[in-house]
Formats: structure tokens, sequence, C-alpha cells
């Protein structure tokens, strides 16, 4: 996670195709997320976005693909949330799922 000015910026690391929407852990110092969208025609970004919205609770429109747009791995800044915040509900996430 890198702090910019007004966002937190997300290392993420998109696995398409999978069967379910999910935050499966990290891959080095990327968030792996899977989701089951296929990545044609930016269906995978919109999945991620709608996705990482929904599972940090904030609006969709606080959060963009900053790079990566056709690539698995990405940078996605999220505004409204501290470092902290986002951190603490990832790792809910992850504990969750084990």
């Amino acid at each position: 996670m890198v702090r910019g000015e007004v966002s937190i910026v997300l290392s993420v690391r998109v696995n398409p195709r999978a069967s379910k929407n999910a935050i499966a852990g990290r891959r080095g110092e990327a968030l792996l997320v899977r989701l089951s969208a296929p990545p044609v025609e930016g269906a995978a970004n919109d999945a991620l976005v709608d996705y990482l919205a929904k599972a940090l609770s904030v609006p969709r429109r606080q959060i963009s693909i900053v790079s990566g747009h056709k690539s698995r791995d990405k940078r996605v800044a999220i505004g409204g949330r501290t470092e902290r915040d986002v951190a603490a509900r990832v790792s809910a996430i992850l504990n969750r799922e084990r």
C-alpha cells in the first residue's frame, strides 16, 4: 500500500475467470483477487472495482484503476479510507476466508 494525498494505492494481482469473487491472499506485495469475470472488454476491471467497493465498504466512485488496465497486475486507488482501515478490512476478509 502506498499512501497518496487523498487515497491509498494498492497493488493488486487479478485472477480472472475464477469460480467466485474473493480476496485470496497476497502474492508478494500485491493483494491477490479472484474474479469470476473474463478479461474481455474491461469486464474484469469493472468486476474488480465493484468487488473492492463492496469488500471495503466504499462507494464505487472512490475506487479507480491507476495502472494495469490490460494486465493482471494493477495499481488501484481507494479514496475515503485510511491505510489502517483498508489493512484492517483486508485482514478481516482473509481471516474470514480461512
